[in-house]
């Protein structure tokens, strides 16, 4: 999966999308200036590689790509606070707003936002912070549970991320390589636990770039033992394992692009991500061609599974009563 440069296909761009290596192609906050752009986008997109996966990470708050012409989401804790202090308000909203979140993006065409964060934090972590529902693990269980449902109903798979849990440092993975030096027994009672209440309800799983040293000397991405006997084999998780962005400063523990590449793929993920570097993802290309990479079957189960166009969903009654409870929750904040 790699990015595109600006808000339509470049010249060189339409024949990189037919590589049979690329299986999709993700959407940052540079890749959009209006709603009816994107579509435009995701268009030509469809006209030249149909069969591509498009992403966007959507989740809410602090990291929603699509803002004019879509609802603006709350951030997650937000909803873990509500969901805390009035349960069935709470999760009822929660699950809107993952219909929400779903409805518009595959109005646009595309087929997932990288949601929802799995992660158990409050405070702790400089990336993730309000991103996460709630620093209580069975209430992430719980109200990720309603947002997947949501997602689910508007015909979007979710993705969990950041396995196995990215709340318990302060370092964040874009800029460094975290080291988180907890004992399997604290994640297990703590990180982990939505990961494995919602395993079987996730189409897809992110891993972090975190080492956990008691554990495993590898990195998460790039270990055979987090994807391959932890996730695969004691979790049963058989969807889509997507790599976290290579280009992170967190992957470059294991070397250089084709050495990240390699490594993920042997560790386990379906489909690898190389963003905001093209040479980079070019060299991964390059690679993966070399060495006649196999496409994974699992990446299909990602597709979107209903079309809603935006004349359907603008008066959507679920969207204007959803649109309205947040406007409500926004005044009382």
């Amino acid at each position: 999966m790699l990015d595109l440069a600006g808000t339509a296909l470049t010249a060189d761009e339409p024949a990189l999308l037919c590589n049979p290596q690329v299986g999709g192609v993700i959407l940052f906050a540079r890749n959009v200036e209006s709603r009816q752009q994107v579509e435009a986008l995701v268009a030509e997109i469809r006209a030249v590689a149909p069969q591509l996966l498009i992403a966007v990470d959507q989740e809410g708050g602090r990291v929603q790509r699509f803002k004019q012409g879509f609802t603006l989401l709350p951030a997650m804790q937000q909803l873990g606070d509500l969901s805390h202090s009035d349960p069935e308000a709470g999760l009822a909203l929660t699950r809107d707003c993952g219909w929400l979140m779903a409805a518009e993006v595959i109005a646009c065409g595309l087929d997932i936002s990288f949601a929802p964060v799995l992660d158990v934090d409050r405070d702790t972590s400089s990336i993730i912070g309000d991103r996460a529902f709630s620093d209580q693990p069975q209430l992430v269980s719980r109200v990720a549970e309603a947002f997947i449902a949501g997602m689910n109903e508007a015909g979007m798979a979710a993705t969990g991320k950041h396995f196995p849990g990215h709340g318990g440092i302060f370092a964040d993975s874009h800029l460094e390589a975290p080291i988180d030096q907890r004992s399997w027994e604290q994640l297990s009672d703590h990180d982990l636990v939505p990961f494995v209440a919602l395993a079987d309800k996730l189409g897809g799983i992110m891993p972090a770039h975190i080492t956990f040293p008691a554990i495993d000397s590898e990195s998460v991405g790039f270990s055979d033992f987090w994807l391959k006997q932890i996730l695969r084999g004691k979790l049963g998780f058989d969807g889509v394992i997507f790599s976290d962005d290579l280009a992170m400063k967190g992957a470059d523990v294991v070397g250089g692009y084709v050495q990240k590449a390699r490594l993920a793929l042997d560790a386990g993920c379906d489909m690898i991500l190389v963003c905001n570097d093209r040479p980079g993802a070019i060299e991964v290309l390059d690679f993966m061609t070399e060495q006649q990479v196999s496409g994974s079957d699992r990446i299909k189960g990602m597709l979107k599974t209903a079309s809603l166009s935006w004349e359907q969903l603008e008066n959507h009654p679920r969207r204007v009563a959803t649109m309205t409870q947040l406007q409500n929750l926004r005044n009382n904040n």
